[in-house]
């Protein structure tokens, strides 16, 4: 399922791959012709029994927020922040409970077919490592808030450190950024001014949280006089280069300034759902022409970071919030959880679909027992019947990550160190 062209499925076909880039997408008898003379000692992996995705793309989480996995569930959005989540923060975070948390992150999500993460959190460098060590893609989000934390002083030392990290690492195959302003309720006009400047003269996409909830539009017009949307719009960053995660209360004049200037929304349906958020109007960006792609959220609210359970989530409610059954079809979701997300982060020349001349990021996905038989349909199937226990295989620029089931580049200690954590914060929780 190659993605692009749109809707296509091409059964017994190959894919070549040479220094980590899709070399030739062709029919296997071709494939079998032609590639053994020229390359005889490259190794063939034959899977008769699956489908070949561009690898996932996870475009918003919080990835070191798996150690907070269930620890305040079933809480409104900012009774989570403020009471559990922020006091917990400001405790525990530090360099190391973000490498330990993000290596555990990528290993969750690799074994479950993503590639690719947007990240949301403290110490970017520090989740840089782990993703390099992974052997996953990663874009870093450049956090800034206003308030003081362990990593940072203030917006202006938020910045400073996110640029810095952006200028060592710019260059990494497997690296790239946004800025991260966390949210309206949580940046100040004068910040939203630097980061829209900053992200023009980089050339760095954008990644908020905006109209998450009724209560954040309401505070909005109580302290700004308009809707959190309006506002950013008159600081400058409504941009083909905005991540509008979340984007669940939105009216119509909202979804056609989306599209109009070329933004991108983040759908994360299942921490939407969790937290009581509300239901995104999926179908209404889908058709005005917003660019659509998936995130899980951070594990400390949805409790997962499975896009497969995204996709299916996403487009059944879709259906539901639209009443049209044909909203979402199976085939957007998918483009919504891969090359959506490639678009959304600047990288779609790069990843997110099956293409000569891309990096080979690639999922291979099972088809096979008694819960996927029998199939008509693969691609309805990978969508509403499989999940991320039928990936079997995982690439990530041509490098096998994930084979049979099974992590190839495990980081060591990885259970122990979850412990550690767990007694911490269950410390904190229970005090």
């Amino acid at each position: 399922m190659p993605v692009e062209p749109a809707g296509a499925v091409l059964e017994h076909h190959a894919v070549a791959v040479r220094g980590g880039a899709i070399e030739a997408l062709l029919p296997i008898e071709a494939a079998l012709a032609s590639f053994p003379a020229r390359f005889a000692d490259y190794e063939r992996v034959e899977l008769p029994e699956h489908v070949l995705v561009p690898g996932f793309v996870n475009a918003h989480t919080h990835a070191a927020m798996v150690l907070m996995r269930g620890m305040s569930d079933d809480l409104a959005l900012m009774r989570w922040l403020e009471d559990h989540v922020w006091p917990a923060e400001g405790k525990h975070v530090s360099p190391r409970f973000v490498r330990d948390g993000t290596a555990l992150a990528c290993a969750e999500m690799l074994r479950g077919g993503i590639t690719c993460f947007n990240d949301m959190y403290y110490f970017p460098e520090a989740a840089l490592e782990a993703a390099l060590e992974a052997g996953m893609r990663a874009s870093l989000g450049l956090i800034v808030i206003e308030f003081p934390t362990a990593y940072a002083s203030d917006p202006a030392d938020y910045l400073r450190k996110g640029v810095a990290l952006r200028d060592r690492y710019g260059e990494h195959p497997l690296v790239s950024f946004c800025f991260a302003p966390h949210a309206p309720y949580t940046v100040s006009d004068a910040t939203f001014r630097q980061v829209a400047t900053l992200a023009a003269e980089l050339d760095v996409p954008v990644h908020v949280h905006v109209h998450e909830t009724e209560h954040e539009i309401e505070r909005s017009l109580a302290e700004h006089g308009v809707r959190p949307l309006e506002r950013l719009r008159r600081l400058g960053l409504i941009e083909p280069g905005l991540i509008a995660v979340h984007s669940v209360h939105l009216d119509e004049s909202e979804i056609e300034l989306l599209a109009r200037h070329g933004a991108s929304v983040a759908h994360c349906p299942s921490s939407n759902l969790k937290l009581a958020s509300g239901f995104a109007p999926v179908e209404a960006l889908r058709k005005a022409g917003v660019n659509l792609c998936l995130g899980t959220d951070g594990a400390a609210s949805n409790n997962r970071l499975d896009l497969h359970n995204e996709m299916r989530t996403a487009a059944l409610l879709a259906k539901a919030v639209a009443r049209d059954a044909q909203a979402l079809p199976a085939h957007a979701a998918l483009h919504a959880a891969t090359l959506g997300g490639a678009r959304a982060l600047g990288l779609s020349t790069r990843i997110g679909s099956i293409e000569p001349g891309k990096r080979a990021d690639l999922t291979a996905v099972a088809l096979r027992g008694a819960e996927l038989s029998p199939c008509y349909d693969p691609v309805s199937h990978l969508v509403y019947a499989a999940g991320r226990e039928h990936v079997t295989h995982v690439w990530v620029d041509g490098a096998l990550r994930v084979r049979d089931g099974t992590l190839q580049n495990a980081p060591p200690g990885l259970e122990r160190a979850s412990g550690m954590w767990q007694n911490l914060l269950a410390a904190h929780a229970d005090s």
